[in-house]
């Protein structure tokens, strides 16, 4: 076994949905024009989603959580201004809280045009942005290995993220409705467990070789193994509005990456735990996000989430301390003392309607925060004019 620490380089991905400043509806149609002047100011960093009112963005392979925000402050911003001299602008959250999926309209690109002959309505309901992050991990036994223990820790993760609590203008009691979208998708939800490399390998040919898939680009899972890149790829998280959420969630993974690893370094392993048990998490995350709680397995009790999160900060504490990011992942701690995306918005909702706008006006107001909370914290360099900002 080697025992050469792997690189645990990083990469952030994001999706965003375009809202119009007046109506604060989805841009069902947005001009070419945005995503040529995006792609023109951001090469090879922006990427058209399925529906054509998304925008994806993903950063370079960064060495620090730093390098990371710089470039996600710098993604944000630069979408932020371009879109506003459209009368335009991303919002980074999960779900719009009123936008009706049946009035948006498909990329026109091979492989979005045959996802919708494929997955049919299923996919056109798909009107959701996720958050993924990339951690390099050279070695193929090495990567299934900590892939099959990171699982555990998918819940803790989504649970800091969740900005998806309304649908189609109806508030849906749960933090994080996105997953309940995505659960219709084929080939989704917690990964299964892998002896080797070898045994997942066979397992995703099986698929293409019947002609079902093409590769494992078309594998959803929470987590997976990147097809395109030595990483593993973190996939539950919704996509955080503000940009040092983001950060901490990214950094928390890189940790719990490395903290596994030098358990196997050691000859020790995390406790294996049925995925029935770790999907019971995911749906209290789902549910409560990081205001409830979640199940220790090894109490076989329940236990508040702010618990959970400083066992957590223990277990990486070192692997911070190695990475310079402890700042990073300790603003966790600020994620749960003043609540996730979904949390503010929904608080935002009711003190609309508290002040007697009717429920229209009220998810207007839940789109003005997402819209400033979206760019948040970015420099003065990389943020849209002020002149554009939604009144």
């Amino acid at each position: 076994m080697s025992r050469t620490e792997p690189s645990f380089t990083v990469g952030i991905e994001e999706e965003y949905l375009l809202v119009d400043r007046v109506t604060r509806d989805l841009a069902a149609d947005p001009p070419p024009e945005l995503m040529e002047r995006c792609e023109a100011a951001l090469p090879k960093r922006v990427a058209p989603e399925f529906l054509r009112c998304q925008i994806e963005v993903g950063t370079s392979v960064c060495s620090s959580l730093e390098d990371a925000r710089s470039e996600l402050a710098h993604l944000r911003g630069t979408i932020a201004g371009v879109a506003s001299d459209f009368g335009l602008a991303p919002i980074a959250a999960s779900t719009h809280p009123f936008a009706n999926w049946a009035s948006q309209q498909h990329t026109d690109r091979d492989r979005y045009n045959a996802l919708a002959r494929d997955i049919q309505m299923v996919i056109r309901r798909m009107l959701i942005c996720g958050m993924h992050v990339h951690v390099a991990i050279d070695d193929d036994a090495l990567r299934i290995d900590l892939f099959n223990q990171l699982s555990y820790f998918l819940p803790h993760l989504l649970a800091l993220t969740t900005s998806s609590p309304f649908w189609q203008g109806h508030e849906t009691g749960l933090k994080s409705y996105r997953l309940s979208v995505f659960n219709e998708m084929p080939r989704t939800g917690l990964p299964e467990a892998f002896s080797s490399e070898d045994e997942y390998r066979r397992t995703i040919d099986v698929l293409v070789h019947a002609g079902v898939i093409e590769d494992g680009t078309k594998v959803w899972w929470d987590l997976r193994p990147s097809a395109r890149f030595p990483t593993l790829e973190m996939r539950i998280a919704d996509v955080c509005t503000r940009l040092d959420d983001a950060i901490a969630v990214a950094a928390i993974f890189r940790c719990l990456a490395r903290m596994l690893w030098r358990l196997r370094r050691e000859n020790q392993r995390w406790r294996h735990y049925s995925r029935f048990l770790i999907e019971e998490n995911r749906w209290l995350a789902q549910r409560h996000g990081a205001s409830g709680g979640m199940i220790d397995f090894g109490k076989s009790r329940t236990v508040p989430y702010s618990e959970l999160l400083e066992e957590i900060l223990d277990l990486i504490r070192e692997d911070a301390a190695h990475f310079g990011c402890l700042a990073a992942v300790e603003h966790a701690r600020a994620i749960v003392s003043e609540g996730t995306s979904a949390d503010r918005q929904v608080a935002t909702y009711k003190n609309s309607i508290a002040e007697g706008h009717d429920p229209a006006q009220a998810l207007q107001h839940v789109v003005d925060r997402l819209i400033e909370e979206t760019v948040e914290g970015i420099p003065d360099d990389h943020a849209p004019p002020v002149a554009a900002q939604a009144e």
